[in-house]
């Protein structure tokens, strides 16, 4: 005897479809304490665990997933987009939450779907991170933006102090200088005293950078005068990306402290690899958990939506573009690594940087994204294969197999 429940899950309630053979009865749940142990009681009435199969629909399903955690149920964790084309195909006409749960139920017994690696407490914490970490980056994104705009009112100017990237430094300085004529007004001594005392900031530079802020103000023609709300919006902003970036980081040192403390050593393999750093690490590790839950590197590409489609009609057979339908963070983190491993080569080999130069190089047009996505497939296969076999990077090693696969 074959018992399936299909779980349609929905923001308070559950809809279960219990599958015996070809009879079903469809009961439905609340999403908390008392429902989940009515739920409890249905599955202890058979000897053997029945399949659960159910759509991850992010924050609500987690809560599904964690009660059978708890009771030892294996389960079956379906992408809703591929659920909704294997329900698709059997022509559904109708969809509510109780066919739903009844199409769930029998996908399973046609497609008989692996159940879903149980992976370690400390990957979903990751994830919980990585994607606080997003929010923060977006956070400051609009921080500023939001700076920049005020800043065209009191001191556009300043935004000329720095030729590279802005940071805590420079925040710093727009707090003490939110308007041109708080820095006319005083001397040049008294802004090196505060300028000194910045970090990295030694008396040579501290020099340069009075002399060029005092020439910046005086070239400022303010719209909103000093003590105005403007500069109050100044201070404002700087303050929040200095806070934010702060916890920024500290969302970074304790991302580094959960990936120390898994049971094997994926926090190091992935540094090893030229151009990882500890950010993107962790990071890659929030959002594709362990890697070893993954029967082939495919099986990763279609979990970041880097598989390319497909169309096929009549004598047409085309190959699509990517599909994009999977984990669109951990897809722009992987995009970013390439440019940075491409960026760290000038110093350190890796063979993924000259597999992307050689497609530069041989590519007919001026656009590199297919390029960059190729080049992450290989990303992916590296990872994969350092991860499974316990190694560390090694660039003669991993040149001599891309060699022996092209042979």
């Amino acid at each position: 005897m074959k018992v399936i429940f299909g779980i349609d899950v929905s923001k308070s309630t559950s809809t279960v479809c219990e599958l015996i053979n070809d009879s079903k009865s469809i009961t439905t749940i609340t999403n908390d304490r008392p429902g989940f142990l009515e739920l409890l009681n249905d599955l202890k009435a058979f000897t053997q665990h029945p399949q659960i199969i159910f759509e991850a629909t992010g924050v609500y399903s987690r809560r599904l997933q964690t009660f059978l955690d708890d009771y030892g149920y294996e389960y079956v964790v379906l992408n809703p987009l591929k659920a909704k084309k294997e329900m698709d195909l059997g022509l559904r006409h109708n969809k509510t939450d109780r066919t739903d749960a009844y199409h769930l139920a029998l996908i399973q017994r046609l497609y008989h779907h692996p159940v879903s690696q149980l992976q370690a407490e400390q990957y979903h914490q990751l994830n919980a991170l990585s994607r606080f970490y997003d929010q923060l980056t977006s956070d400051i994104v609009m921080a500023k933006n939001r700076l920049h705009k005020v800043l065209q009112f009191t001191f556009p100017e300043l935004e000329q102090l720095f030729n590279t990237a802005k940071g805590f430094n420079y925040w710093s300085i727009v707090k003490m200088y939110p308007h041109c004529e708080i820095v006319n007004d005083l001397t040049e001594l008294e802004i090196y005293t505060k300028l000194i005392k910045l970090p990295g900031f030694q008396v040579k530079k501290a020099n340069k950078f009075t002399l060029k802020l005092i020439a910046l103000s005086q070239k400022t023609y303010p719209v909103a005068p000093c003590k105005s709300v403007e500069s109050d919006k100044v201070r404002y902003y700087t303050q929040r990306l200095i806070d934010l970036n702060k916890r920024r980081q500290n969302l970074v040192n304790q991302m580094v402290r959960l990936a120390k403390s898994l049971p094997n050593r994926d926090l190091e393999i992935l540094e090893s690899i030229p151009g990882i750093a500890q950010t993107t690490a962790v990071r890659i590790l929030g959002e594709l958990g362990d890697l070893r839950r993954f029967s082939n590197p495919n099986k990763i590409n279609a979990f970041i939506g880097i598989n390319p489609g497909r169309y096929q009609s009549g004598e047409m057979d085309a190959s699509l573009s990517i599909t994009k339908h999977g984990n669109t963070v951990a897809r722009k983190i992987l995009y970013r690594a390439i440019g940075q491993i491409d960026q760290a080569a000038k110093t350190q080999h890796c063979y993924i940087a000259d597999y992307y130069e050689n497609k530069k190089l041989s590519s007919q047009t001026k656009g590199f994204k297919k390029i960059a996505i190729a080049s992450i497939h290989k990303l992916i296969r590296t990872m994969y294969a350092l991860i499974s076999n316990d190694q560390l990077y090694d660039y003669d090693v991993a040149k001599h197999n891309q060699k022996r696969l092209l042979s």
